[in-house]
């Protein structure tokens, strides 16, 4: 899938999932469990072991191409090239490194890194992201994205960290592009219980779209 595409698809969906566990195969159902809610957009981070494993893994396995998966937590150019060579489809990182964005430039990956500020923003901008993760989420109120779409209305904003079920309207009616939800979506699956991540999952898609319908009004 073109760069374009996934972007374009991140985007209608609205959600993606931060998939941070301690073991792969809780990764690997969590996975399933929110493509089965139609939460089809999921970021294993690289602070799993075998990590590239359950990428390479959940595009195998996605005989019909319904997931958009993606890496997470990808700090350097190197991990993001394993993550890009095991079907990687978008690259995320908590910071900015220049030769990640030239590495998935290369690879024409979408690179989403982490900013907290205007000339953050800018830089990344610069070096080709085309969305920004802003990050961390619960530093700001979601009235932030507003207030930085003002002078820089080209830029697609993702909140991280900090989005729930309590604020995930908030952020995209002020603007989110779409938005990334972790813990609070995954932590059931520790004690094994995917059947409330499959929930927590649906109601996430659910509430991003309702708070679409709002904003549209």
């Amino acid at each position: 899938m073109k760069k374009w595409k996934v972007l374009q698809r991140l985007s209608e969906l609205g959600v993606v999932a931060v998939i941070r566990t301690k073991k792969a195969e809780t990764a690997e159902n969590v996975a399933l469990a929110c493509r089965e809610a139609g939460l089809f957009a999921v970021e294993i981070t690289f602070t799993i072991l075998g990590a590239d494993r359950v990428i390479r893994r959940l595009r195998e396995e996605d005989a019909f191409g319904e997931l958009i998966v993606g890496a997470g937590t990808v700090l350097d150019s190197e991990t993001a090239r394993i993550a890009i060579l095991a079907g990687a489809q978008f690259v995320v990182s908590p910071g900015f490194d220049e030769e990640t964005a030239r590495l998935c430039n290369r690879y024409q990956i979408p690179y989403i890194p982490g900013c907290m500020s205007a000339s953050e923003i800018i830089r990344a901008m610069e070096c080709g992201s085309e969305v920004i993760k802003l990050f961390p989420g619960a530093a700001f109120d979601p009235s932030v994205i507003r207030a930085l779409k003002g002078p820089l209305p080209q830029v697609s904003i993702m909140p991280s960290g900090g989005v729930d079920l309590d604020n995930v309207e908030d952020w995209i009616q002020n603007g989110a592009d779409f938005v990334s939800v972790g813990s609070h979506l995954t932590a059931p699956a520790e004690k094994g219980d995917f059947r409330r991540v499959k929930e927590l999952a649906a109601e996430y898609v659910e509430r991003v779209q309702m708070a679409r319908g709002k904003k549209g009004r």
